[in-house]
C-alpha cells in the first residue's frame, strides 16, 4: 500500500508554528513560522503551580498547545478541522482515509514512541505536532519540523504515539485547514495580535503570567529553604526544571523571543512600521538574557559554580524589565 502526496518539508524552529504554517503553504497561502507565530500571539511566560510536569510546577514560555493554530487561524478566519477519536484502530483508520484521499493533515504525539528520534532525544512529552502525508507498506511519510529531513515511522510506533495518556494526553488528535479565505490582509491580523499579546504581558491582572510571572519566579527564586541537603536538592531540582522547560521543551523561552523577533522583522513592511526593526533586535538581546540565565543556572545545577540563588533571581528580573521595555515599546508603536 503506498498512499499520499508531494509534501514539502522544512525544518522550522517549533513544532506547532512549523506545522501550522507547512499545512498553510500546502494548501496555497504563503505562511513563513515566524508570521505563523507572531498572527497566533503566541509568545508568553506563565508559572502554573497547580500543573505537574515531571513534578514540578509548569512553566511555560509560549501559549498552550493548540494555542498557535487556534490564535492564528482565528484571527485570520481560517476554518480548520480537528478530530480527536476514543478508540485508537478507529484512529488510525481515519488517517488512512485522509492519506488516501491526498490529504496531508497535522497529528499531536508523544515524543517518546517516535522511532525515528534517536533513544536519548526521547522524553515523555504529549503535545507534539507533524505532519503525516503518505504511507508506504507499514511506515507513514512524515514531515517532522525538528527533522532536517523527511522521516518515516513505523505504525505501531505512531498508533502509540498518538494515543498515550497522561498529560496533554494528545487523543489521536489529527487537523488540517477547511477553508482559508481568498484575499487575506495580514496587517489588521498583526495588529491585533501585537496589541493582545503585549496586553497579556503587561497587563494580566493574574500574577503568574506575562512579566508579573516572571517576577513572581524571581521572588521565588530568592525565596527557596536551603537550610537542609533536602532543601538544597530541591533548590537544584527546581532551578534544573526551569533550565529544562526554556531549553529543551519546544525551542526554549529564549528561542521563542528569537522567533517573535523575527516576526517583528517581517511585519514591519506590512504594517509600514519601521519601528519595529529596532525593537525587534531589543527583543533579540532579551532573548540572549534567557539563555545567560539558562547558562548560568545550569553551571549552578551541576556545581561549576557556587548555587546563589539571589544571582540568579537578579538575572530573571533583567530579562523581566528587558521584556517589558520591548512591549512598551510595541504598544506604543501599534497605538
Amino acid at each position: 500500500m503506498e498512499v499520499g502526496v508531494p509534501f514539502e518539508h522544512r525544518q522550522s524552529a517549533h513544532c506547532e508554528s512549523g506545522v501550522i504554517s507547512a499545512l498553510l503553504r500546502h494548501a496555497g497561502l504563503p505562511m513563513s513560522e515566524p508570521m505563523a507565530f507572531g498572527i497566533s500571539g503566541g509568545l508568553t511566560f506563565a508559572y502554573v503551580p497547580l500543573i505537574k510536569f515531571g513534578g514540578m510546577p509548569l512553566i511555560a514560555y509560549r501559549m498552550p498547545p493548540k494555542g498557535v493554530i487556534r490564535g492564528l487561524t482565528r484571527r485570520l478566519g481560517i476554518k480548520m478541522s480537528f478530530e480527536t477519536f476514543r478508540d485508537p484502530d478507529a484512529g488510525m483508520a481515519t488517517l488512512d482515509r485522509h492519506l488516501a484521499a491526498g490529504r496531508p493533515v497535522g497529528a499531536q504525539t508523544s515524543v517518546f514512541w517516535l522511532d525515528y528520534f534517536p533513544p536519548d532525544m526521547r522524553f515523555h512529552f504529549n503535545a507534539h505536532n507533524m505532519v503525516v502525508h503518505g504511507k508506504r507498506g507499514d511506515h507513514y511519510l512524515i514531515s517532522d519540523p525538528v527533522m532536517d529531513t523527511p522521516v518515516e515511522c513505523d505504525s505501531a510506533a505512531l498508533k502509540k504515539s498518538r494515543f498515550t495518556r497522561g498529560a496533554l494526553a494528545p487523543k489521536g488528535l489529527l487537523y488540517y485547514p477547511l477553508s482559508i479565505p481568498r484575499d487575506i490582509d495580514l496587517a489588521p491580523a498583526i495588529k491585533s495580535s501585537i496589541r493582545a499579546n503585549t496586553g497579556m504581558m503587561l497587563h494580566t491582572p493574574v500574577p503568574f503570567i506575562g512579566i508579573r510571572g516572571v517576577r513572581y519566579v524571581a521572588n521565588k527564586l530568592r525565596k527557596l529553604p536551603g537550610a537542609s541537603e533536602k532543601d538544597r536538592k530541591y533548590a537544584r531540582l527546581f532551578i534544573g526544571h526551569m533550565v529544562r522547560m526554556q531549553e529543551e521543551i519546544g525551542t526554549g523561552g529564549a528561542g521563542f523571543r528569537f522567533l517573535h523577533a523575527s516576526f517583528l522583522q517581517e511585519a514591519a513592511p506590512i504594517v509600514g512600521k519601521p519601528e519595529l526593526l529596532a525593537t525587534a533586535d531589543r527583543l533579540t538581546k532579551a532573548g540572549d538574557e534567557w539563555r545567560q540565565f539558562a547558562l548560568l543556572a545550569a553551571k549552578m545545577c551541576k556545581g561549576r559554580v557556587p548555587m546563589d540563588q539571589n544571582v540568579l533571581a537578579d538575572e530573571l528580573l533583567k530579562c523581566a524589565d528587558m521584556e517589558a521595555a520591548v512591549h512598551r515599546e510595541l504598544r506604543a508603536v501599534m497605538a
